[in-house]
């Protein structure tokens, strides 16, 4: 995603540098940091405070490697639920939120309800995972499984 041209009430050029620059490395110090975006440390601390404070940053966090851990399967799943309201989504949701297999999870304006990245350390782990617990989802009345052959682009890094 690129910041350069997009239009964020309050965000001028240093603190678009600062985001960018925290988003490919985390840990730089806060002199390294300012140093680089062209800022005294104070202003830049202060900046950066702010940030965190009003929410353009969320947090700080290790990228582990998943292929490392064993879990090279990726697959994208789409969910259509039999009930779209309200209180269906929500415990949908819920029950989604709670699978550590399923790294993420989009309601989709389209023809299916929900898409789902689903993580596991191979194809008869994912089926297991497939039929015993995502589609006993609730309100789940149909999916369709896309496997990952290969991983192009993967990545939050702010250009």
């Amino acid at each position: 995603m690129r910041l350069d041209n997009v239009s964020i009430d309050g965000l001028d050029d240093f603190d678009r540098k600062i985001l960018h620059v925290i988003s490919t490395n985390a840990r730089i110090t806060v002199t390294d940091l300012a140093q680089k975006i062209g800022l005294s440390k104070t202003p830049c601390h202060a900046r950066l405070k702010r940030l965190e404070n009003e929410g353009y940053i969320l947090g700080y966090r290790a990228l582990i490697d998943p292929v490392r851990l064993g879990l090279d399967h990726i697959a994208f799943v789409e969910v259509k639920l039999s009930d779209t309201r309200a209180k269906a989504l929500s415990e949908f949701n819920t029950a989604v939120i709670g699978l550590a297999e399923v790294e993420q999870c989009h309601m989709i304006a389209g023809g299916f309800d929900y898409l789902l990245k689903v993580r596991t350390p191979n194809i008869a782990d994912y089926r297991r995972l497939l039929g015993e617990t995502l589609s006993a989802l609730p309100h789940v009345s149909q999916t369709s499984t896309y496997v990952s052959m290969e991983a192009v682009k993967e990545t939050t890094v702010l250009e």
